[in-house]
């Protein structure tokens, strides 16, 4: 037929999948005695977990170190719904002791979760059993900073991880404070990605680390207020599977401890074992709250997750503009759902991708460079995520 005719591009598949914070991956540790035939310091065994019940069913259960089985067992029992268990063979706690020895035993392990992006949630329930000493000169040196450290490094790196912490086992009162404070102050760029837990916790006669119930506790208020449940912190929640804190503090102490960024577990009239901290372990005001540290690697995730359709498409004026408008987009849903402060859609955050922030030397090397500003709930001032995407 006469008249005009229009083609129809294909264009790329711009869906993404949302984003989730409530998968935990739970680093254990297998003895020299119990490590598989022909293993070697540094190998890893990884099950993935859907429910308690498949940890006790699995032939490799008795490989695991008893804190990271009790760690699944408490992750589930607070509203859980999936899990990655990791194993690492170790000659002694001297491979993890130094630095240089650390990350020579853990890379392997590394590179497996920068591969498992979906993990949003890590815990080491066994670093909280190694040595902790106390100078004559008052500084405290827990053998667990370094794997801490590692850790940290790694969620930063990941940009979508969050790291929960314990308290070395017998410490308390002030020495414990010295030592949170000296390690706040030791690489603080990467302190905001992680939260300390304190004290201990029973079930009955059974002592066990609170890192295993605080991630069950995360993932249920997550699952909870889904898609977007990042935005409620995992505050003022009992704790499934407890009978009583280690340490029965009073209202005053858990203050105290709040000040200093150590989240306190307390024993709440009526309500049981009460989770009442929410603070990250950062000095810098706008990442205190540990929700809006999450709802910052949620958006940075989500919105890297939904722009990688752009690798290799023409670098010009017309795919900055789309992707200027689909980020837009996707930010009004995270408006909607309380993610991000304003009164409306818009007014508290803003999208660049022009030009200016994508010169010649960027395009030449493939890279797309993409700015948001946004203030999420919980600060007072906004945050810039720069995303780039592709590049050598």
């Amino acid at each position: 037929m006469p008249g005009i005719v229009v083609q129809h591009a294909r264009l790329p598949d711009r869906s993404s999948g949302e984003v989730r914070g409530d998968i935990a991956g739970i680093i254990g540790f297998i003895p020299r005695t119990r490590w598989p035939q022909d293993a070697s310091a540094g190998d890893y065994i990884e099950l993935l977990l859907r429910r308690e019940g498949d940890l006790w069913a699995h032939p490799d259960r008795g490989l695991f170190d008893p804190a990271a089985r009790r760690g699944v067992r408490s992750f589930f029992a607070n509203g859980g719904d999936c899990c990655h268990l990791f194993g690492v063979c170790l000659g002694s706690d001297d491979d993890i002791r130094a630095p240089a020895t650390a990350m020579g035993v853990l890379g392997p392990l590394f590179d497996r979760l920068r591969d498992e992006e979906d993990i949003g949630l890590l815990a080491v329930p066994g670093a909280a059993y190694l040595r902790c000493e106390l100078s004559r000169d008052g500084a405290v040196r827990a053998d667990a900073e370094v794997i801490y450290d590692e850790l940290l490094a790694h969620c930063r790196e990941m940009n979508n991880r969050f790291l929960v912490m314990d308290t070395p086992r017998g410490l308390h009162a002030e020495a414990l404070e010295r030592w949170v404070a000296q390690f706040r102050d030791r690489h603080a760029e990467d302190r905001s990605f992680g939260a300390l837990y304190y004290p201990w916790l029973f079930d009955g006669d059974d002592i066990f680390p609170p890192s295993g119930s605080m991630l069950g506790a995360f993932a249920r208020i997550e699952l909870a207020h889904r898609p977007f449940g990042v935005g409620w912190p995992p505050a003022n929640m009992p704790l499934r599977g407890v009978t009583h804190p280690e340490v029965e503090l009073t209202w005053a102490e858990a203050a105290a401890l709040g000040d200093q960024h150590i989240n306190p577990i307390v024993i709440q009239s009526g309500r049981g074992v009460v989770v009442f901290g929410a603070r990250t372990l950062s000095r810098d005001p706008s990442l205190v709250h540990i929700n809006s540290r999450r709802i910052i690697n949620m958006v940075s995730e989500q919105l890297r997750r939904d722009s990688e359709w752009s690798v290799f498409e023409t670098n010009n004026p017309h795919l900055w503009d789309v992707l200027e408008r689909d980020v837009r987009v996707r930010l009004g849903e995270f408006w909607s759902a309380g993610l991000i402060m304003g009164g409306k859609a818009g007014e508290d955050y803003e999208v660049t991708c022009n030009a200016e922030n994508n010169p010649a030397r960027l395009r030449d090397r493939g890279m797309v460079n993409l700015m948001v500003r946004l203030r999420p709930v919980g600060t007072t001032e906004q945050i810039v995520i720069d995303l780039r995407i592709g590049g050598d």
